[in-house]
């Protein structure tokens, strides 16, 4: 036939008969795969590999699957979500840091191009009630927003609970502590629990500062500014650090109807800003605090 392309689904039920063990250990995936990469080589054809994942997401099977092939790309969903996430863990031949989002319609899988919108949760952006942050986030080549949702409440318990949903559990163990000793707030009382909206995950430390707001305004029962993002690491004294592709991030948020940032003063002297787009530079959390959210 000499087809361009090829499908195997899944490399876990393909089999060489010269081999006497069973479809799916280590060696028969070995050799298949080694087989069907050489085949691709001398014939030039593109062969996708699909392959079964554990309950943890990890490609089930022995990890020498990873190490034969040039690309390898997850195809992430939830249950409780509409849309998909092709995100690259392994690319020979070019970035990984690029994702594409997908939305299941009743034609088929379909890109979505405008994804800021799906991550938000209030498309007015006139927020009265407090716990939330917006961030805008890089994944790859594309920014786009995201909301970050925070509920801290009284504990009965011996040791307060710490949840995340979408972020790093350490890293919300280490901004806490940032805010109980730059920002004179006491959690060793309280539940804490963080969200992000729309079951994206964040890792990027960029949104350490949205995610330190969301908390204050929990905490303090008050909301974050109307129409205003912030964005910017923050470190164990408590500084606000810069952060790479800033302008980017304002074109972005000020596409969606944001008039307000709150970024690192250091590094943002030569930033290009849109139109109707006001700059909060903030030096430390202490100072973020003041002016992110109101009357905190």
């Amino acid at each position: 036939m000499e087809p361009k392309i090829v499908i195997i689904d899944s490399i876990q039920t393909v089999y060489r008969e010269d081999y006497s063990s069973a479809p799916g250990s280590v060696s028969q995936v070995r050799e298949s795969t080694a087989y069907l990469m050489k085949l691709a080589k001398q014939k030039k054809i593109t062969i996708f590999l699909i392959g079964h994942v554990t309950k943890e997401g990890a490609i089930a099977g022995p990890r020498v699957l990873e190490h034969i092939v040039d690309t390898v790309l997850y195809f992430e969903s939830g249950k409780d979500y509409r849309y998909r996430i092709l995100r690259a863990v392994k690319n020979r031949f070019g970035p990984t840091s690029e994702i594409g989002i997908f939305g299941m319609e009743e034609d088929g899988i379909k890109e979505i191009l405008d994804s800021s919108k799906l991550f938000l949760g209030d498309p007015s952006l006139d927020r009265d009630g407090s716990g939330t942050a917006v961030v805008p986030t890089i994944e790859g080549s594309r920014s786009f927003l995201v909301e970050i949702q925070a509920l801290v409440t009284s504990s009965t318990l011996a040791i307060p609970r710490r949840v995340t949903q979408g972020m790093d559990y350490n890293r919300l163990c280490l901004l806490l502590a940032v805010l109980e000793k730059r920002g004179g707030m006491r959690f060793y009382n309280q539940d804490v629990y963080l969200n992000v909206a729309g079951g994206m995950r964040v890792d990027e430390p960029a949104c350490d500062l949205a995610i330190v707001l969301a908390i204050a305004s929990s905490f303090k029962d008050k909301p974050f500014l109307k129409r205003a993002v912030a964005v910017g690491e923050v470190d164990l004294a408590g500084e606000i650090r810069p952060v790479e592709f800033m302008e980017k991030r304002l074109r972005e948020a000020n596409k969606l109807g944001f008039s307000q940032c709150l970024i690192p003063y250091f590094g943002s002297k030569e930033i290009k800003i849109p139109s109707q787009m006001k700059l909060i530079k903030v030096r430390s959390v202490k100072e973020a605090l003041e002016r992110g959210t109101k009357e905190l």
